[in-house]
């Protein structure tokens, strides 16, 4: 778990991250903390006036969290494929957010169990199946009102996958949780 200080100082790494790459400057986090050598999952997501901007990140721990922050961030302002390139003229307007994952794993019950072992707010998703797989972070269920059910749905469709393909056996569910921090408001 990061503490308070590490979320803030993770948020402002995608925020220097974002303003840098945004002008077409080369961004390299320098000092930072422990915390932030350690492998882990991150998404970072950009928002502006309240609608979703950018969203992507490394599910998996596969680098340190300062460089997946960096990628993250990279990724979410100049190549998430449903929006154009984040511009410098927004900046002053967008707002960062930055969820640290612990590490996927898979959800242990049979397929018609599902919904009972997943809780709603806590944990985030991955369906895989079919040759696809789709993510929806912790927050999003509680931001639309899902229940478990819709959950377990709306995820198969972020995967491009009919919406109750998570009853199916060849589907695998993960479940992870995450450490939300956002920008304080201004």
């Amino acid at each position: 778990m990061l503490t308070p200080e590490e979320g803030r100082m993770a948020v402002g790494l995608a925020r220097s991250t974002i303003e840098k790459v945004v002008r077409g400057e080369r961004t390299v986090p320098q000092n930072l903390p422990a915390a932030f050598q350690e492998r882990r999952g991150v998404f970072v997501t950009i928002t502006r006036k309240g609608l979703l901007r950018g969203c992507i990140g490394l599910p998996y721990p596969i680098a340190p969290l300062g460089e997946a922050v960096v990628e993250a961030a990279v990724s979410a302002a100049l190549e998430d494929p449903r929006f154009v390139p984040v511009s410098s003229r927004e900046l002053p307007e967008i707002e960062v957010e930055v969820t640290v994952l612990t590490e996927p794993r898979p959800l242990d019950c049979p397929p018609e169990e599902r919904p009972d072992c997943i809780d709603v707010g806590k944990h985030g998703l991955i369906v895989s199946g079919l040759g696809r797989g789709g993510l929806l972070l912790p927050q999003v269920p509680a931001e639309y009102g899902w229940t478990s059910t819709e959950f377990l749905d709306q995820t198969c469709l972020k995967a491009g996958l009919p919406a109750e393909c998570w009853r199916r056996d060849d589907v695998t569910v993960q479940v992870f949780e995450g450490q939300i921090f956002k920008e304080e408001a201004v």
